[in-house]
């Protein structure tokens, strides 16, 4: 396989000027105001419903998706879409529901919310909790995944790589939130640019080495032929994947608790809708939600594709690990080392995007959350603000730094990277999901039922995922699937914070809701119905 040549890099060099370029030109042009922190950290009413929308997305689609979902793809097929289509759904009600409750009760942080809602305590512990989950399980395993493609397609060595990832992201990140959106939109562009041409490649490949001639149609049909078992959605008890997607789990149980965490209560995501007006932030996220149904065929089908040219016995010594077995996260550097020259640069490009894009808006919410909700309220109470947007960008370099040093230890390549970060965040995502949304809707929800419901809620998740006492007397949890232990951890919750709201005397705290804030009408309205019909056929065709 041939590596990366000089049309390549040129095409690659073009990415990056590209980018930086113009992100250093919207950091000149608003500098006068990067002392201000919500422009810093929120681009306060500067981002637009299409910069909003790509900013959504790239963020969201790094090194796990390219290259985890496309390996997930390899060995379970189109399945593994249920995480970006279920999200595409997840998104509307986000925009219906979520955004008005942030925006009406001017919330511009996570942390904020529990503070406003809960107290401080509960703040400052999700804070910590969210620092240490962005640190050590996203930004190591963006950085880890995508120096793993990086170098196996450039050849260049895999810590040199990593260094390089980290550093692209920090030019772009320290520029703040603005900087961010804007050079999404870039990013988002190369991203699906270079990701479809990756698939039109792939399936073309397909088509040409079973039948002897290049048809995108003909590829799609034989591998649809030849890994007929990769083309459901519903996987059955007893089938290989169940523990991984159990079932009707992932239309109507722990799929929800992962999508609306992830795009409801997530600070790397909301952050990028909060600095905008309601109708704004609405249009972005319908954006994001239309580009989600796409993402599949960019990071899923190659997947598929690869694992259809492996049954014809191509790739056997490429898909091998460092262990000599077979690694499902080889699949989609196997197949942009395949493409031709000058595309191959712009795949590579787009995988880059795709990672450093990632890299850019979780630093920058590890950067707002250590910056405004510990920094600001428990060290530098009288910090200027000029102090602590400089105290923002230290924090992106110091957490880039540890996520380098960390990441090789963390075991990402064990499991597939896409599913060790699922599993990971799962051990929160029931509890925060929880504390949320009960703060929302049941104004006798208290501080210590959602205290209950992080600190419980993850202690018990642990305890379910290592099988420890007393929970292994009542079965062995390692066979339950993660998104069924997820459901019980997310009732169980429920539970005990409806008992304390009961028992504990109320608090006082709801927030400022009524039901016209949910009114939706116009361009989302319509959009929203379109995605949702979409979403049905498809759940419908490939069931």
């Amino acid at each position: 396989m041939q590596k990366l040549q000089t049309l390549d890099y040129v095409v690659f060099l073009f990415y990056f000027i590209l980018v930086s370029g113009y992100g250093y030109w919207i950091y000149r042009k608003k500098q006068a105001k990067q002392t201000s922190t919500k422009d810093f950290f929120l681009a306060e009413g500067s981002l637009t419903w299409w910069a909003i929308g790509a900013s959504l997305i790239a963020s969201n689609i790094s090194a796990e998706q390219m290259i985890g979902m496309s390996g997930n793809g390899f060995s379970m097929g189109l399945a593994i879409s249920t995480y970006e289509w279920m999200a595409a759904a997840t998104l509307i009600v986000v925009g219906i529901v979520f955004m008005p409750i942030y925006l009406k009760n001017k919330i511009f942080t996570m942390p904020q919310f529990l503070n406003q809602r809960y107290n401080s305590t509960v703040s400052l512990i999700m804070a910590i909790f969210w620092l240490a989950l962005y640190i050590l399980v996203n930004l190591t395993s963006i950085l880890y995944l995508g120096a793993l493609a990086v170098s196996g397609i450039s050849g260049i060595d895999f810590t040199a790589c990593m260094i390089g990832l980290a550093i692209f992201a920090i030019i772009i990140t320290v520029g703040g939130m603005k900087v961010i959106g804007f050079t999404d939109v870039i990013q988002v562009f190369f991203l699906i640019v270079g990701g479809l041409a990756t698939t039109y490649l792939a399936v073309m490949l397909v088509s040409s080495q079973y039948d002897g001639v290049e048809s995108l149609t003909n590829g799609l049909k034989l591998m649809t032929e030849k890994s007929e078992d990769h083309f459901h959605m519903i996987f059955k008890k007893g089938d290989t994947h169940y523990m991984a997607l159990p079932g009707l789990t992932v239309l109507i149980g722990g799929m929800w608790i992962v999508n609306l965490n992830y795009w409801g209560c997530n600070q790397y995501i909301t952050q990028r809708a909060l600095g905008a007006d309601l109708d704004t932030a609405r249009k972005g996220i319908l954006f994001a939600a239309f580009l989600k149904l796409l993402m599949p065929v960019i990071v899923t089908l190659p997947g598929i594709a690869a694992y259809t040219l492996y049954q014809k016995g191509l790739f056997q010594q490429e898909m091998l690990g460092a262990d000599g077995t077979l690694n499902q996260d080889n699949a989609y550097p196997v197949l942009l080392n395949l493409l031709p020259i000058g595309l191959k640069g712009l795949s590579f490009a787009a995988l880059t995007a795709a990672v450093v894009a990632s890299l850019a808006g979780k630093a920058n919410s590890i950067s707002t959350i250590f910056t405004l909700d510990i920094f600001k309220n428990y060290i530098g109470k009288n910090a200027t603000e000029k102090h602590l947007v400089w105290i923002g960008r230290v924090t992106i370099i110091v957490s880039m730094i540890l996520a380098i040093v960390i990441s090789p230890y963390m075991g990402i390549d064990k499991k597939g990277g896409f599913q060790f970060i699922q599993e990971m965040t799962g051990l929160l995502s029931p509890g925060i999901f929880a504390a949320f949304i009960m703060g929302f809707f049941w104004k006798r929800t208290n501080s210590a039922g959602a205290l209950f419901a992080i600190v419980g809620g993850f202690l018990i998740a642990l305890s379910m995922h290592n099988n420890w006492p007393p929970f292994s007397a009542i079965t062995d949890w390692t066979t339950v699937p993660f998104l069924d232990r997820m459901g019980i951890v997310f009732l169980i919750c429920v539970a005990v914070m409806f008992i304390l709201g009961f028992v504990l005397p109320d608090e006082g705290k709801g927030l400022e809701i009524d039901a016209s804030m949910f009114k939706v009408q116009g361009t989302f309205a319509v959009g929203a119905t379109a995605v949702v019909v979409i979403l049905v056929f498809l759940y419908w065709y490939f069931w």
